[in-house]
């Protein structure tokens, strides 16, 4: 039996999907699953057993989302379904979107945030949602979880607790936690410019090519060198778009621009060298932080002119596409920054081997 969590929300498991299927409902008239590919075939297979009407509305890609939001954005590979949606059960009355999602830590709960957030909210208006999983405990809860942070300006443990008020026993798990989290941080959005984001499509690149995976370049950011209409092109996008100015960083050899301040991956400053001040003999206050030398480099994301990057070596050495000069280092496995901090994978460039103009 399906958990009322808000007025026309409900929670619950796959066999309450399957009886609403079966013998319809009178309160529920869209359901959104969230279950692995296995689990949305075999469920497919039942319902075709026992003859269910379904009629196809839509298979969405993530490579066929809008030039705003494309799929070189997210951590999604372009060919992976986002989702697919149909009508189904008795006269076909019943919208059901289903969504592929593995209950694992490493999971990319994310990228799907928005398409679940905006089925709920858009059906909540017209009729009920019932969200389920396999069990209505982990991914079911991580989406709704997410939905009252973002409609209600919950905290990511006020949400939990609140949903539990209703339906005890949900616990998403600790990798849908840590998303949900980064979903807070970024102000109840998936925010693509932001560094929490970037940094967590990095981590699932590293992840992926530690899983031996070829990591596909449509994955890498544009190639800021390139012209404006091959830029252009590629994303998708207009070429008459309005450029805003912005940072960029240039090869101090030839001049070409190797990457655009939004491509910087900031990270957390480390205690690096400065826990071993007191070897030195420095002018100044010992205890003056503004004395500390900055960061010697730049953390950037995979960019498309990293040829020995997408050649897929662990480690290398990045180097300018026009003139071949030594511009920095990257590294799956990571690489320690002057400052300490450690960025996992890392793609380095040199700050003295680039200059900073605005373009």
């Amino acid at each position: 039996m399906p958990y009322l969590v808000r007025e026309h929300l409900f929670i619950g498991k796959i066999g309450d999907a399957a009886e609403i299927l079966q013998n319809g409902s009178d309160e529920i008239t869209h359901v959104l699953s969230v279950l692995s590919s296995a689990s949305i075939s075999f469920f497919t297979e039942w319902r075709k057993g026992l003859s269910i009407p379904t009629k196809e509305i839509r298979k969405v890609y993530a490579g066929s989302l809008g030039s705003e939001d494309d799929a070189s954005k997210t951590s999604l590979p372009p060919d992976k379904l986002l989702y697919s949606l149909e009508y189904a059960g008795k006269d076909l009355k019943l919208v059901r979107m289903a969504v592929p999602l593995r209950d694992m830590e490493s999971e990319d709960l994310l990228d799907y945030l928005d398409v679940c957030l905006d089925f709920i909210d858009e059906n909540r208006k017209e009729g009920s949602v019932l969200v389920h999983c396999f069990a209505g405990v982990s991914r079911s809860a991580a989406i709704i979880t997410a939905y009252l942070m973002k409609t209600e300006q919950l905290s990511q443990e006020d949400a939990l607790e609140s949903l539990r008020q209703s339906c005890e026993f949900v616990c998403p798990n600790d990798g849908f936690l840590d998303q949900l989290k980064m979903f807070e941080e970024m102000g109840f959005k998936v925010d693509h410019a932001s560094p929490i984001y970037k940094r967590f499509r990095l981590k699932v690149l590293g992840d992926s090519y530690n899983r031996g995976e070829k990591i596909d370049s449509s994955k890498f950011g544009a190639d800021p060198g390139l012209p404006t209409e091959v830029v252009s092109s590629e994303e998708g996008e207009s070429p008459n778009r309005q450029m805003v100015s912005t940072r960029a960083y240039r090869c101090k050899k030839c001049r070409r621009v190797v990457a655009l301040q939004e491509n910087v991956v900031d990270h957390i400053p480390g205690e690096g060298e400065t826990s071993f001040e007191w070897h030195k003999r420095r002018s100044g206050n010992p205890f003056n932080k503004s004395d500390e030398m900055e960061c010697s480099s730049l953390f950037v994301e995979p960019l498309r002119w990293m040829t020995a990057v997408e050649e897929g070596a662990l480690e290398g050495k990045l180097s300018c596409a026009h003139c071949e000069a030594r511009l920095g280092y990257f590294n799956w496995s990571g690489i320690q920054c002057s400052c300490g901090s450690w960025i996992t994978p890392a793609f380095q460039l040199q700050k003295n081997r680039v200059d900073i103009s605005s373009v």
